[in-house]
């Protein structure tokens, strides 16, 4: 018997839709495949774990036991005043009138009676050789006061060159080259050298120093204002050793 081929069971209209249908869905797995992500674990890579009991600490209640504080003391007790009567008579005080009338005598005084008195201002600090008013003079410069500082400036010099021990410093073992010792002296209100300091290199030198510089004749002193005062003075003297 032969089969009968129905009209309307032929399915070539709709093969292009099935062909369609089975390409999204081939895509969809394609992409799920793609997208899907497995992890291949097991507990050793998770390392040991030590689980231990929450240990319990039973912490008793404190209570904080406050001190009682001694009670301030009772304030003094309240000084008695004792009301003494007093005896003394109490003298009035009588204020006279300042004011004047034509009856009373008025003594003149002329002002050629009056005697003016002019203080002196005493300086008691030491001024600076290169401050002051009139400097010292050594015996024998004169000019004025500029000449007398450089005249007195280069007699000292010549003073140190003459009298200074200039093979002492040889005997010290110094090493070669220039030293220099610094005198800082006074001179006096009278001019007479007074507290001479020494600083140097050596010891030897400095006692050296001082000896000439307390070697120096007596200058006339300088003044400050017309007034003699003490002058403070900075000498440096340069030795050169050699080898």
């Amino acid at each position: 018997m032969l089969a009968k081929k129905s009209d309307k069971a032929e399915i070539g209209a709709y093969s292009k839709i099935f062909f369609q249908l089975g390409l999204l869905l081939s895509l969809i797995l394609i992409y799920t495949a793609v997208e899907w992500k497995s992890f291949d674990r097991s507990v050793s890579e998770l390392g040991s774990i030590n689980i231990q009991e929450e240990e319990i600490i039973d912490i008793p209640v404190t209570e904080r036991i406050l001190e009682a504080k001694p009670p301030p003391p009772p304030p003094p007790a309240p000084e008695v005043i004792e009301i003494v009567a007093d005896e003394k008579e109490i003298e009035e005080t009588i204020l006279e009138t300042t004011e004047t009338d034509e009856s009373e005598f008025i003594e003149v005084v002329q002002m050629d009676d009056i005697e003016e008195v002019i203080e002196e201002e005493q300086v008691e600090q030491d001024i600076p050789f290169a401050i002051i008013e009139d400097p010292p003079v050594y015996p024998g410069c004169k000019g004025t006061k500029e000449e007398k500082k450089k005249c007195m400036q280069e007699k000292i010099t010549d003073h140190i060159s003459k009298n200074f021990n200039t093979g002492l410093s040889k005997d010290l073992g110094l090493t070669p080259g220039r030293k220099k010792v610094y005198v800082i002296f006074k001179i006096d209100k009278t001019g007479h050298i007074a507290n001479a300091r020494a600083r140097g290199p050596h010891a030897r030198l400095e006692k050296e120093a001082l000896r000439v510089v307390n070697m120096l004749p007596k200058l006339t002193p300088g003044k400050q204002r017309g007034v003699p005062v003490g002058v403070s003075y900075t000498l440096p003297i340069t030795l050169h050793v050699q080898i």
